[in-house]
């Protein structure tokens, strides 16, 4: 009996220690606005944002893989997402306040920095950070996105970048929310059928005139040379003081690969670019495997 009795409180503590180490519903507050994010592990601290389609969840098997590797995970679901706060106005969603919203995070979790990594508009969100609040960056990654320099020169010079980029100036239009549903949405941002579910529900607890209100605000407007990017945004030519990792799938239809080529102009650190030839757009996905290998071991030589 006090074998067993014993065998039962060693269970006992086993299972309170799974549960402690689960990861955690948080929320933090940017004038006002409150940010839902998840957090897991110890370490250093990482925080991962999402872009359009998208929610925290699509981090899940990028955060197991730091956490085993010894990092702290925080992945939001940007405003307008999910669980986080969905402000009305194109105003709300200007890039000052989403750099507010990261910077409210890394305060939640006590720390003075962060390595940020993002994807698609979270990528976007990423640069502009670490452009503007260099203090809070002490890595970056960058999934999609070139940068700004980059992405000006294609939509200024390249045809292909420029029809490619049609779908960003037609959500720009008013409206253009009513063309989207949940169901919808889920299907474009994860294939997998174990996922769809949770992809359904995040989405229809979200703003779709939000996930617009992104493009309306951050947006270049106009094409080819006339193309103008937003007065709230940094100017193309902003430098990079720590270093980065930018990966990318060269069978992305909505931004070509061609972008980040002389990311490293831009940077006064190490960079380093990886292509990966099969993924899409949502490579953290496409590319799974890779991706977080390359994330984990990149991270781990510049701890």
């Amino acid at each position: 009996m006090r074998i067993i009795a014993a065998a039962l409180a060693v269970m006992a503590l086993l299972g309170a220690s799974a549960a402690q180490a689960a990861p955690q519903d948080r929320y933090a507050a940017n004038d006002g606005v409150k940010i839902h994010y998840v957090v897991d592990g110890k370490g250093p601290l990482v925080v991962l944002i999402h872009g359009f389609p998208d929610y925290w969840a699509t981090w899940k098997p990028l955060m197991a893989e730091l956490n085993k590797a010894g990092y702290r995970t925080a992945a939001l679901d940007t405003r307008g997402y999910n669980l986080s706060d969905k402000p009305q106005g194109v105003a709300a969603y200007a890039m000052p306040n989403l750099i507010g919203d990261v910077a409210a995070v890394i305060a939640a979790e006590g720390r003075k920095d962060a390595t940020v990594i993002g994807h698609d508009w979270g990528a976007a969100i990423a640069w502009q950070t670490a452009f503007a609040r260099p203090e809070l960056v002490n890595r970056l990654v960058i999934l999609s996105v070139p940068h700004p320099a980059g992405m000006a020169r294609e939509l200024a010079s390249n045809p292909d970048q420029q029809k490619n980029s049609q779908y960003a100036r037609n959500f720009q239009k008013e409206g253009s929310e009513k063309m989207l549903n949940a169901e919808m949405l889920a299907s474009m941002a994860n294939k997998d059928p174990k996922e769809k579910a949770g992809y359904v529900e995040a989405f229809k607890r979200s703003d779709f005139a939000a996930m617009m209100n992104y493009y309306r605000a951050n947006y270049p407007r106009g094409t080819g040379a006339d193309a103008q990017p937003p007065a709230a945004m940094a100017a193309p030519n902003q430098r990079v003081k720590v270093p980065v990792l930018v990966l990318h799938g060269m069978k992305d239809t909505a931004l070509n690969a061609a972008g980040h080529s002389g990311v490293w102009n831009y940077v006064d650190a190490d960079t380093t670019v990886v292509m990966f030839p099969q993924a899409g757009h949502f490579l953290q996905h496409d590319a799974e495997a890779q991706t977080n290998r390359t994330i984990r071991d990149w991270l781990n030589a510049h701890r």
